[in-house]
């Protein structure tokens, strides 16, 4: 026999489950923040650009950007019209070392340069030996060359190792050309297998795969910023809209948070063989910023956005503090201004995971 249910009751029952139904969603809405709206990527873009990247490298070519970071056993590029969306983006890999030999192992921070309309690469390299206190103690500069129009392309032949007379470890070489002349910056130890003080140096160059005599020391930690760790590495060079030269180089070692950006600047008329002619910034110009999510900032790279209106600085940093060097260290992207004295100011580190505008005249 079918029993019906009376319909007064059946009315009571449906408004109580609506009544728990609203009142259970008005609790779970108030259990957590409300998710912020996606940012804009047409528009915007946030650090840092990849989760990892250790010394990361661009090389602009008008429109079209080649970017790099260490990947220790390889070397790759990244051809792309949109720095601020490395994300979206693959490496191409150019060049695989030999599986032994002086250049096999720990192939760290390449650097990409067009000269005398042919690409070159300089990186650090070694045989895998170590010192007794873990340290890579063979490390030296090699280049490779490349005459495709387009370095993701075409055949890479190691030139050999680039080395001035008094052939000692070294790291971190970058070119830089002043007055017609090219000349060549590496960190490197003042002696033999000695991993003490890490030194700025300078050579010139005769070609871009060889140095001409000897090195130069330009500069080595003074400041007690520098100190920790006791090292000087990673160069780059940038010039103002006068052709003012600056030397952004990082400053203690890299397994602190004190890592930071220091600045030489060149004298008007100077001579850049002439560690004379540098003066040296007294405090950092790029430093650990805890609440913005950048430790130990460093190895740094410069470049215009698409449309020449702007200077960006790239470098690495770590997301949270005593990470040392590691693969956390990621690469970052932001604009920087000029001071009326013509010295460059990079500000602080941009906050990590916030919206910032991309580059003037990026692809969207």
């Amino acid at each position: 026999m079918e029993t019906r249910p009376n319909n007064r009751n059946w009315l009571l029952l449906i408004g109580w489950v609506f009544l728990f139904t609203q009142c259970k969603g008005s609790d779970e809405s108030n259990q957590g923040p409300v998710t912020p709206p996606t940012p804009d990527a047409a528009t915007t873009f946030t650090n840092p650009l990849l989760i990892s990247g250790p010394d990361p490298w661009v090389y602009q070519q008008g429109q079209t950007y080649y970017y790099t970071h260490t990947l220790g056993d390889r070397i790759g590029l990244i051809k792309t019209q949109a720095i601020s969306q490395l994300k979206n983006e693959r490496f191409t890999t150019v060049w695989t070392p030999p599986a032994t030999g002086p250049y096999s192992k720990n192939l760290w921070a390449p650097e990409l340069h067009q000269l005398n309309g042919k690409w070159y690469i300089y990186f650090a390299a070694d045989d895998g030996t170590q010192a007794s206190n873990g340290a890579d103690i063979n490390h030296r500069m090699y280049v490779l060359e490349n005459e495709a129009a387009d370095p993701t392309t075409g055949t890479w032949t190691l030139k050999g190792k680039i080395a001035p007379t008094t052939d000692r470890w070294a790291i971190d070489g970058s070119v830089f050309e002043h007055n017609g002349q090219m000349y060549f910056i590496w960190s490197g130890w003042q002696g033999s297998n000695d991993p003490g003080i890490q030194q700025i140096y300078i050579a010139k160059m005769t070609n871009p795969w060889t140095l001409e005599g000897d090195r130069v020391m330009l500069t080595r930690p003074t400041f007690d910023w520098e100190m920790n760790g006791l090292v000087n590495e990673g160069p780059g060079v940038i010039k103002n809209a006068a052709g003012k030269v600056f030397l952004i180089y990082s400053a203690s070692g890299c397994w602190t948070d004190s890592y930071a950006l220091g600045r030489l600047t060149l004298r008007d008329n100077g001579n850049p063989m002439n560690p004379d002619d540098w003066i040296k910034a007294p405090t950092p110009v790029l430093a650990t910023n805890a609440d913005n999510g950048a430790f130990g900032p460093g190895h740094n790279g410069f470049f215009k956005s698409p449309d020449g209106t702007e200077d960006w600085i790239i470098y690495h940093a770590n997301p949270a503090p005593n990470l040392g060097c590691n693969n956390s260290r990621s690469p970052r992207i932001q604009k920087f201004t000029w001071r009326a004295d013509g010295t460059p100011d990079f500000g602080q580190p941009v906050k990590v995971n916030t919206p910032v505008a991309r580059p003037s005249g990026e692809v969207k």
